[in-house]
C-alpha cells in the first residue's frame, strides 16, 4: 500500500472550499475529469454520508462511497470499484480554517491490484494521482475566490 499526502494553503473561505469539494457532480470543473455523477444520494445530504459517486478520467474511473461527511472540515471516501482495479484503505480531505483561509490536506492509501505489474503501476499512480489532487485543490482555490468576488459585488 502507498499513501499520497497533498497539502495546500488555500486563500479562500473554508465553507466555499468545502462546498466545491463536496459537489461530486461538479467535479467536471476539475482538470482531467471527463464525467462525474452521484449514483446514490447520501443519507441527509445528496453529497453526504452514504452517497456514491462515479468519477471518470477517461483512462481510469472510480466508484466511491462517502464514508465521512463533516461540513466544512472533513470529507472521507472509499473506492468501491475502479479501473484499473485497486485496493483502497480510504481517502480523506481535511480542511482547517486559518487567517489566510484554510489549509487543505488530502490523503489516500491504495495499491493497484493487478498481478505482476501492480507494484510498478502503483508507483506511477502515486505520481499521477498526487498531481491530480494538487490540480483539484488549485482549481478549488480559483473557483472559491471567484465565488467570493461575485458574492461581494
Amino acid at each position: 500500500m502507498r499513501t499520497i499526502h497533498v497539502t495546500r494553503q488555500l486563500n479562500s473561505p473554508i465553507d466555499h472550499v468545502f462546498d466545491l469539494l463536496a459537489d461530486h457532480a461538479g467535479y467536471t470543473r476539475f482538470p482531467g475529469v471527463r464525467a462525474a455523477r452521484v449514483t446514490r444520494a447520501g443519507q441527509s445530504d445528496r453529497n453526504g454520508l452514504g452517497a456514491v459517486r462515479v468519477i471518470d478520467l477517461g483512462n481510469a474511473w472510480f466508484e466511491e462511497e462517502i464514508i465521512e461527511f463533516e461540513p466544512p472540515t472533513r470529507l472521507g471516501y472509499l473506492i468501491l470499484r475502479s479501473k484499473p482495479p485497486m485496493e483502497h484503505q480510504g481517502g480523506r480531505i481535511t480542511l482547517t480554517a486559518n487567517e489566510q483561509g484554510c489549509l487543505a490536506e488530502w490523503t489516500s492509501t491504495f495499491r493497484i491490484s493487478v498481478p505482476v505489474a501492480g507494484p510498478l503501476l502503483t508507483w506511477f499512480a502515486v505520481k499521477s494521482i498526487s498531481r491530480g489532487f494538487a490540480a483539484v485543490l488549485k482549481t478549488v482555490e480559483r473557483l472559491a475566490a471567484e465565488s467570493s468576488t461575485q458574492a461581494s459585488a
